[in-house]
């Protein structure tokens, strides 16, 4: 093996369709979006150069300004509690778990593989008013608070609650996950010195446990963080992004913009715009936990 890894010629070999397939799939459509943000119109038909005037537009969009802040109360609502619950249930398994953890671990890890579309239909039904009350608003009929009752996902006032509940439920499985594995990784004999020295199960958690899971809760951050920020096919196959724009995220606003009014070179600025929001929250992340490191 090492003979095979100190021979230059065998990992360019092995790395070469790797490399191939991700400029390919990757870094030339990126190049091709960075290009299309100087033209206007739609490619093959009336596309021209415009300079600088996709980029100016941004600023004077109302509408782009709705999607950013419901992007980012989407990124700390759902992203946060994805974080948050993902460790806490994976800390309850670890300690109050004694049997049959793979079976809770599987069932809790089961919404991550549905369909997002076959989930947003499910919630559907149990948001639902009409024709017939959902399971939610049937529960809320039956134990008397009928003032409650709405369009939950038709309503602007609860459609980002309902959004935010679903995408919590549907992916705080694989933060359960990430954190457990993480957690089963740490050396025994840390956590049975501090038993050892008298320390609680919380000081064991707190003191213990969370410093040598810093690595765990960088990478779960960052999945978590870029996630949400091109979040698409839930609030799309949820609530269409309505109502008005009450869900609207930068994703669908680009998707609508080049595919539906045929501006490719201004939806082309708003998946740079996505991308750098990405990599400067990413950013952000590594320099906080290399700080504190």
């Amino acid at each position: 093996m090492n003979k095979v890894l100190g021979n230059k010629k065998a990992i360019t070999l092995f790395t070469l369709p790797a490399i191939l397939l991700f400029t390919a799939l990757v870094f030339i459509p990126l190049i091709w979006s960075f290009t299309y943000t100087f033209f206007s119109g739609q490619p093959g038909l009336d596309f021209s150069f415009c300079g600088l005037k996709n980029y100016m537009q941004i600023f004077k969009d109302p509408t782009l300004l709705i999607t950013i802040k419901n992007n980012l109360l989407y990124v700390v609502c759902v992203g946060g509690m994805q974080i948050l619950l993902g460790f806490l249930i994976a800390m309850l398994i670890n300690f109050g778990v004694k049997r049959h953890q793979n079976l809770v671990r599987s069932l809790l890890f089961i919404p991550v593989v549905l369909p997002g579309v076959a989930v947003a239909q499910m919630f559907l039904k149990m948001y639902a008013i009409t024709p017939q009350y959902g399971l939610l608003n049937s529960l809320l009929d039956m134990i008397g608070l009928d003032s409650l009752i709405t369009a939950w996902t038709g309503n602007p006032k609860t459609a980002m609650l309902s959004l935010f509940i679903m995408d919590i439920w549907k992916a705080v499985g694989m933060y359960i996950l990430v954190f457990y594995s993480g957690i089963i990784e740490l050396p025994e004999d840390s956590v049975e010195a501090a038993r050892i020295d008298g320390a609680n199960t919380w000081q064991i958690i707190t003191k213990v446990q969370i410093p040598q899971l810093k690595p765990v809760f960088r990478m779960a951050l960052i999945i978590c963080i870029t996630a949400c920020f091109k979040v698409y096919d839930s609030p799309m196959a949820l609530t269409g992004g309505g109502p008005g724009t009450a869900t609207m995220m930068p994703s669908m606003y680009m998707y609508n913009m080049a595919f539906n009014y045929r501006q490719f070179g201004y939806g082309s600025v708003l998946a740079v715009l996505i991308l750098i929001e990405c990599a400067l929250f990413t950013a952000a992340v590594g320099r906080i936990f290399r700080n504190k490191d």
